[in-house]
């Protein structure tokens, strides 16, 4: 008996990323179809077999697949054990469609640096309020994406932006608690996303949502010695609830914010 396929999907408070789908399947083919978005593929486990533009490829373990949008497609299992699969599916904001064509061409790109960064991606995507380091993390998915697709000389720009960085820095100890979208922090200060997030992390050699949350936890931290509940604390400071306040406090603190308040003297 064939075993069920396991689906799970969502849409993510992320400018660009219009649903992401992970999914199981052993038997399941997909017929020829399109789609609207850009399909971004990892596949985790098994391998997926599949036709586009008439031209047969594949997705071993290491590959990212980047399928573009109104080219039919199938797909099917390559492996008796089936596949199991992480999809993006990304509106024109983006990628453009001058990036079509290239696609088409070479859908299949082995880059061990970008499949790891599709795989972070993924792990900020599953958790709510974690939307600036979703999309920094897909700023830079992006741009690796277009140089794959694109190649061009290296930009001639500094390598290093401290203006930009402090400016950066500024913003996010403004906005610790109301938290700040990354296109609005470039939009703001008249920057490309990528850029921004690259000179604040050679600047104080931490993302920008990293510091972020460190802010966020050291006011957490402030609170619960005053004897405030994590509840009521991780509203207080930005969290989106208190599963995400405990996620964060223990992976910079080391206990759950409970047991740090308990231990408050």
């Amino acid at each position: 008996m064939a075993a069920q396929p396991e689906v799970s999907a969502w849409r993510p408070r992320v400018p660009g990323v219009v649903e992401v789908f992970h999914a199981h399947f052993t038997e399941y083919a997909y017929p020829m179809h399109v789609h609207e978005a850009w399909t971004l593929l990892i596949v985790d486990d098994g391998a997926v077999r599949y036709d586009l533009d008439r031209h047969e490829h594949g997705t071993p373990h290491d590959t990212v697949s980047l399928l573009p949008p109104h080219v039919p497609h199938n797909g099917s299992p390559a492996t008796p054990h089936g596949f199991r699969k992480r999809v993006l599916y990304l509106d024109a904001s983006r990628l453009g469609e001058e990036l079509i064509g290239p696609a088409v061409d070479g859908p299949d790109l082995r880059d061990p640096v970008l499949r790891l960064r599709v795989g972070q991606l993924h792990g900020a995507l599953a958790h709510p309020g974690d939307e600036l380091e979703a999309e920094s993390r897909l700023t830079l998915v992006g741009e690796r994406l277009r140089a794959h697709l694109s190649p061009r000389p290296a930009a001639t720009g500094p390598l290093r932006d401290p203006a930009l960085a402090r400016a950066l820095r500024e913003l996010l100890d403004e906005r610790v608690t109301e938290g700040l979208a990354l296109e609005e922090a470039a939009r703001l200060l008249h920057a490309h996303p990528a850029h921004l997030v690259r000179a604040f992390s050679r600047a104080w050699g931490i993302a920008p949502h990293q510091y972020l949350m460190s802010r966020r936890v050291e006011r957490a931290r402030r609170l619960l010695l005053d004897g405030r509940a994590p509840g009521e604390v991780a509203s207080a400071t930005g969290f989106y609830d208190q599963a995400h306040l405990t996620r964060h406090f223990k992976k910079l603190v080391g206990v759950t914010p409970g047991r740090y308040r308990l231990s408050a003297r």
